[in-house]
C-alpha cells in the first residue's frame, strides 16, 4: 500500500497519540512494525538507505558481506564476490562464495535492539559447534590479514569502541532518538495485504526447526499429520 505510514502519522496527530505528559514525561502511543529484527539497530548505525538492500544491488559491487542475510534475493548480486557470515547453512550460505561461520544468538554475549528500539544485552548460553566465531572475532581477524587492524583485541574492548561510536547503545532501555515526525501525504491507497508468507518459517533458525517445519506443514499447508499411537 502507497502512502501508509504518512495516512498512519496522521491518525496518531488526530488522536494525540505523541504527547507530553502533565509530568513532563513523553508519551509515544504509535509505533512502526518493521519486517526486518534488525532494523532498529541498523538505524541507530546509520544505515538506512532511501531503497534499501536495492540500493547497494543496483551498485553492482564487485564484493559484498551479508552478516546473517538470509532474506535477500541474491540473484540481485550474481556478479558480486559474496561473503556469508551467519549460521544454520540458510539461503545466505547457499548463495556464498566463501562462507565464515558465525555464532547464533544463544552462542554469543550480544547488543540486541528490539522492533520498539530498546537496547537489550544478552549472555552466552551454550559455545558455538566447530569452528564458529563471533562476529566481532570474525571481523577482527579479517582486519589483521588486511592490514588495517580493529583497535580492539576482546569483546569488552569491541563494547567500548562501539559505545564511542553509537552512545546510546551503551545504555540498556528506550532510546532517545530525537526524532520528529515527518511530514508525509496523509492519502493511502492499495490493497492491504499481509505480508508474511509462512509465519513459522520466517528466520533461518526456524527453517532448521523440525518443530516449526511441522507447524508450517500442518497449520499452513493443511496437512495431516500422524501421531503416534498410544
Amino acid at each position: 500500500m502507497d502512502g501508509v505510514h504518512g495516512a498512519a502519522l496522521n491518525l496518531a496527530e488526530k488522536y494525540n497519540l505523541i504527547r507530553t505528559l502533565d509530568d513532563g514525561r513523553a508519551w509515544n502511543g504509535f509505533n512502526v512494525l518493521h519486517m526486518a529484527a534488525s532494523r532498529m539497530g541498523g538505524l541507530m548505525l546509520g544505515y538506512a538507505m532511501d531503497g534499501g538492500i536495492a540500493d547497494i544491488a543496483a551498485k553492482k559491487p564487485k564484493l559484498a558481506f551479508f552478516l546473517g542475510a538470509d532474506e535477500v534475493d541474491f540473484t540481485k548480486f550474481a556478479k558480486t564476490f559474496k561473503v556469508y557470515i551467519g549460521h544454520h547453512g540458510d539461503k545466505g550460505a547457499h548463495a556464498a562464495d566463501v562462507i565464515l561461520p558465525g555464532s547464533a544468538y544463544t552462542e554469543k554475549d550480544g547488543t540486541f535492539v528490539n522492533l520498539e528500539g530498546r537496547v537489550q544485552r544478552s549472555a552466552k548460553a551454550v559455545f558455538a559447534p566447530g569452528d564458529a566465531r563471533e562476529d566481532w572475532a570474525i571481523f577482527r581477524a579479517l582486519s589483521d590479514v588486511l592490514g588495517h587492524k580493529l583497535p580492539f583485541d576482546n569483546l569488552e574492548a569491541c563494547r567500548a569502541a562501539m559505545f564511542a561510536d553509537v552512545p546510546s547503545l551503551g545504555f540498556e532501555g528506550m532510546v532517545d532518538y530525537g526524532w520528529e515526525a515527518p511530514k508525509l501525504a496523509a492519502t493511502a491507497k492499495g490493497e492491504i495485504g499481509y505480508p508474511i508468507k509462512d509465519f513459522y518459517l520466517t528466520n533461518t533458525i526456524c527453517r532448521a526447526s523440525e518443530t516449526m517445519n511441522i507447524c508450517s506443514r500442518e497449520l499452513v499447508h493443511g496437512e495431516e499429520m500422524l501421531e503416534a499411537a498410544e
